[in-house]
């Protein structure tokens, strides 16, 4: 199994604002800027393209598919809480907490892809558990070893455990568990995404190891990490604050490593971080701002990996 890919799947946004049923538990949406919502798509399409352009500009194979009018989809540019593609053909699609989420998912979106080459053997569809009021939102959710074999999820309103121990039983991952909690108004509540909080690539993984509370879970956490070969570097929950958990590791042109990231990850680390990064692989950030303040999300989320096998 491969931990990195050199195809991303993502989604142009037409109708991109704050979204008000995300909000209740991510607390990194702000309000926004202006009233209008579409000067934020307008903003928000823009960051996108920049974004879809420096991912090109260092080979990476960009597949875009825009978003469509028929349904009020503010959130449509994170396609990978919904879905993920793996390496023996199956397609995984997820339960979401929001309910205006839900129209994300689209099969034209596998059309697309089976266009482009892809083989799609099978599909996994947990989404009957959103009618328990049970969710698991994709590759936000789970942190995926896929050389491993081993997923890390950080439980909370949108990852369910007994969800997470089912994907492990059905795609063959050692499950690993654990809270990871922020600090919001003197209270520490648990972090929305996994992905916010902790990035894996082939040999190293960057991880805010202070937003697991639990001594116990912070250990096994370390423990699995580095017993899989990862060097594990260390950042802060102010970074967490400025997305630099939420980065993706891919493959360019003649199979480089790059890790991607926001201007705003790459501007909050410091220069031994970011020198502990680059022992590994190059970084590419893009200005994120609009999709990050509004949307609560940055690079990471924006990004659908697919493995899939081609013809």
């Amino acid at each position: 199994m491969q931990q990195t890919t050199n195809t991303i799947l993502m989604i142009r946004p037409i109708n991109f604002r704050r979204n008000e049923q995300t909000a209740v538990n991510n607390y990194y949406q702000k309000e926004a800027d202006s009233v209008l919502p579409e000067t934020e798509n307008v903003k928000a399409q823009r960051e996108f393209d920049n974004f879809v352009e420096k991912l090109r500009g260092i080979g990476v194979h960009v597949v875009v598919v825009s978003d469509t009018e028929e349904f009020d989809t503010p959130d449509s540019i994170f396609p990978n809480n919904w879905i993920s593609f793996h390496e023996n053909g199956t397609v995984g699609i997820y339960p979401m907490f929001a309910e205006n989420r839900r129209n994300e998912r689209r099969e034209d979106v596998l059309e697309t892809l089976e266009k482009e080459g892809f083989v799609i053997d099978n599909i996994v569809d947990y989404t009957s558990a959103e009618e328990e009021g049970v969710f698991l939102e994709g590759t936000g959710s789970l942190i995926l070893d896929r050389e491993n074999s081993i997923a890390y999820c950080a439980l909370s309103a949108r990852a369910d455990e007994s969800l997470f121990i089912e994907f492990c039983e059905d795609f063959e991952y050692t499950p690993v568990v654990f809270t990871a909690n922020q600090t919001v108004e003197g209270e520490r509540l648990a972090i929305y995404h996994t992905n916010v909080m902790m990035c894996l690539a082939e040999t190293f993984a960057v991880i805010c190891l202070d937003s697991i509370d639990d001594k116990k879970e912070r250990k096994n956490v370390v423990k699995h990490l580095q017993e899989s070969g990862k060097e594990v570097i260390r950042i802060t929950e102010d970074q967490v604050a400025s997305f630099a958990g939420n980065m993706l590791q891919v493959r360019g042109k003649d199979q480089k490593r790059f890790l991607i990231m926001s201007e705003a990850a790459h501007t909050s680390l410091t220069p031994s971080q970011v020198k502990l990064i680059e022992k590994h692989c190059q970084i590419v950030s893009s200005s994120l701002h609009t999709i990050e303040s509004c949307g609560g999300g940055s690079a990471r989320c924006m990004m659908a990996e697919v493995f899939l096998p081609k013809n």
